[in-house]
């Protein structure tokens, strides 16, 4: 579905930019009946492509960083693709139906990655295709679909195509790095569903006849940076390896057979430390400002880092992701400029500056000088 024809905007209210719908009049009420399981949120900004074939799961095994060979049918997973470096290209989430596995991705990284999955393909028995038939709803679903009517969900086979998010679970395999308890993310419970874009019309009227309510980024993006969860458009830049954001907890398995880039996450995660950090950043409110993606991190003269995602949440206030360097004090005070303005910026801690360095290495006791002969 293209960004040029945003979903929902029939309803009342619907304000958009070129991604889609950013709010429908009240981003803050919108947020808080989206936490609850209320309302659902027109995802322009996600696209779905489709893989068949008898090797589809064991070919992207090998070519991502998830292990995919045994995902059972309705399993919800995410995958990286990196770069020999290690460093992360492209993120889709992943659900199989037994038939077809369903890739939900960024919208401006479908066609690139579409493209590098072509040209991977070799002799595997796999086909590919942008599924542009389809559109992505998302909504908070600790069960079900949410405030989404089952007949509109594209079910080939009988099943319901909907990805749920297991942030912040660590999946088998993974790592997590971050050690609040509970994490932020727990209750976020957070569903990406498949629908025809046939089915948006009727959808769009259902919302404005109040049968359920309609959110827009704002709102998913806010519950997002609250939960600590990154994501490819805005977390990850050129230099970006999955341990600084956290992202072994659910898109890298560890002790799976090889593919590009492992060697860097082996590496880094049992001898070394990501060189930067993904931190929240409590922003202090009194100029009502948001900094832009980009915006500089300072810790007095010096830039640390930068923003990576900024919102207003309707119960913690104005927050923001950030990267930083790993050497920036975890109790340092921060500054984030946001134009002409400078926004004071406490930090909480995502991923430690210790993270990383798990193997067990034992230290070889160094041999004492023999004495001289006499």
């Amino acid at each position: 579905m293209s960004a040029a024809t945003p979903l929902f905007t029939a309803v009342p209210g619907a304000v958009a930019d070129s991604a889609g719908i950013l709010h429908f009049g009240n981003p803050l009420a919108e947020q808080r009946a989206l936490a609850a399981g209320r309302a659902i949120v027109p995802l322009d900004d996600r696209r779905v492509l489709a893989a068949t074939g008898a090797e589809r799961l064991s070919w992207l095994d090998s070519i991502t960083s998830q292990a995919l060979t045994a995902l059972a049918p309705g399993e919800s997973t995410e995958l990286l693709v990196l770069d020999p470096q290690g460093r992360v290209e492209h993120v889709a989430a992943v659900v199989d139906d037994g038939a077809t596995a369903w890739l939900i991705v960024d919208a401006d990284d479908a066609e690139p990655l579409l493209t590098w999955l072509m040209r991977m393909r070799f002799r595997a028995a796999v086909e590919l295709r942008m599924a542009d038939e389809y559109a992505v709803l998302g909504a908070v679903a600790p069960e079900g679909l949410g405030p989404v009517p089952g007949h509109v969900v594209a079910t080939p086979d009988g099943m319901a195509l909907v990805w749920r998010d297991r942030w912040p679970e660590v999946a088998p395999g993974g790592w997590g790095y971050a050690t609040a308890d509970p994490h932020p993310g727990a209750q976020r419970h957070w569903v990406e569903v498949i629908v025809p874009v046939g089915a948006l019309d009727e959808l769009a009227a259902e919302a404005t006849a109040g049968a359920f309510g309609a959110a827009g980024r704002l709102a998913a993006g806010a519950l997002r940076v609250a939960a600590w969860r990154p994501r490819r458009a805005t977390e990850v830049d050129e230099r970006s390896i999955p341990h600084e954001t956290d992202w072994l907890r659910t898109a890298v398995h560890l002790s799976k057979g090889c593919y590009r880039g492992q060697e860097t996450v082996a590496k880094v995660h049992n001898l070394g430390h990501p060189p930067r950090r993904l931190v929240l950043l409590h922003l202090d409110g009194s100029d009502s400002v948001l900094p832009e993606h980009g915006a500089a991190v300072r810790l007095g003269d010096k830039v640390v880092g930068a923003v990576t995602s900024a919102a207003m949440h309707y119960e913690e206030g104005p927050i923001a992701l950030a990267i930083v360097k790993r050497s920036t004090p975890a109790d340092a005070d921060l500054v984030v400029e946001a134009g002409e303005v400078e926004i004071a910026a406490a930090q909480e801690v995502i991923v430690p500056a210790d993270a990383g360095a798990t193997a067990s290495i034992p230290r070889i006791p160094r041999l004492g000088r023999r004495p001289a002969a006499g």
